[in-house]
């Protein structure tokens, strides 16, 4: 006859089936990039302005080619509480720069910042959902940051006025980072309508609302720019 030990190991291994099989989630998978304002691409082609030798080598936005985009699942879930905390995430200082330059996480995340330089870096940031100064370090350390609190956070050098990457820190982890392509796709989504938001740090950033299936999944192309702003 089983015990009371072997008893509760069978219930519990009969609920834990149970739950798993009831498991419903389906990806958001798709596109997004960016727009150029109109009338820029005239500028820009041949006989615009930009080909005068005035403004030739004058910086300018390449819309076509921007990168670092992301997509996420922009609304508190109650799953995400009871989750536990996320895995440590890094940014590197390399080259006196930080990689990556945008880096995406979930509230609730430490991020490391290891100095690979063999030059002194000061990591500080003054943001409403996080403001923090590490010091002057080398290699000697690898500090560690809590981001406790949803926002952007725009994280620079003291002694490195080029030095700038952004923690973006989200409600939940549904999300992804698009490739270089634009592409991206969101795993594991449980079944249900959410608010979907596409993110680039130099556009507004775009709203969806995106209903994820049971089983497989839902596709969107999504596009940024700044046709919705109100005109002057």
């Amino acid at each position: 006859m089983l015990n009371d030990f072997m008893r509760r190991r069978i219930w519990f291994a009969f609920v834990l089936l149970c739950v798993v099989g009831d498991v419903r989630a389906g990806t958001i998978r798709g596109t997004v990039r960016a727009a150029p304002p109109p009338g820029a691409d005239a500028q820009a082609g041949e006989g615009g302005a930009y080909a005068s030798r005035k403004w030739k080598f004058v910086e300018r936005i390449d819309y076509e080619h921007l990168t670092d985009f992301v997509v996420y699942v922009d609304q508190p879930m109650a799953e995400v509480a009871s989750g536990g905390r996320a895995p440590a995430a890094v940014t590197t200082q390399k080259d006196a720069s930080f990689e990556p330059h945008v880096l995406p996480i979930v509230v609730g995340t430490t991020v490391r910042w290891p100095n690979e330089d063999d030059v002194f870096h000061n990591v500080y940031a003054y943001a409403e959902a996080k403001t923090f100064n590490l010091g002057l370090y080398r290699s000697e350390k690898t500090p560690e940051v809590l981001f406790d609190k949803v926002g952007r956070v725009d994280v620079f050098c003291a002694i490195h006025s080029k030095m700038h990457c952004i923690i973006l820190v989200l409600p939940t982890p549904y999300f992804a980072k698009a490739d270089a392509k634009g592409r991206f796709v969101i795993k594991d989504v449980p079944a249900g309508t959410y608010k979907l938001r596409a993110w680039h740090e130099r556009l507004p950033s775009r709203l969806v609302e995106v209903t994820v299936p049971v089983e497989g999944e839902v596709k969107l192309d999504l596009v940024l720019g700044l046709s919705e702003l109100p005109k002057y």
